[in-house]
């Protein structure tokens, strides 16, 4: 597996990354209280670990298990509105990890 380096110029999206997934754990921790979870949160401290940091594409896989699972146990419209954070931050980081190997 190889592993992907980032330049110091993409730092701040990677930190931006890891800090909307943060919020998301959050706020399932927060809802979690109501319902039951933990598949869920299960799955975001997955996505949150080193080997998904290291690999975006297994990231993504990850984010789509959490999006798909976020839906099915319906969770609150303010805790859907982190999924999309992540969703467009993830999806800007692999557009710039594409735009980095093409050059």
């Amino acid at each position: 597996m190889a592993v992907y380096q980032t330049p110091h110029y993409e730092k701040p999206l990677f930190s931006d990354l890891l800090n909307s997934w943060a919020l998301l754990k959050q706020s399932v921790e927060n809802e979690h209280r109501t319902k039951d979870c933990s598949q869920l949160l299960l799955y975001i401290t997955a996505a949150m670990s080193w080997e998904c940091v290291q690999n975006l594409r297994h990231m993504k896989n990850t984010f789509l298990l959490v999006q798909n699972i976020a839906q099915q146990i319906g969770i609150s419209d303010e805790t859907a509105v982190f999924v999309d954070d992540v969703e467009d931050i993830l999806s800007e980081a692999l557009d710039r990890l594409k735009k980095t190997r093409l050059r």
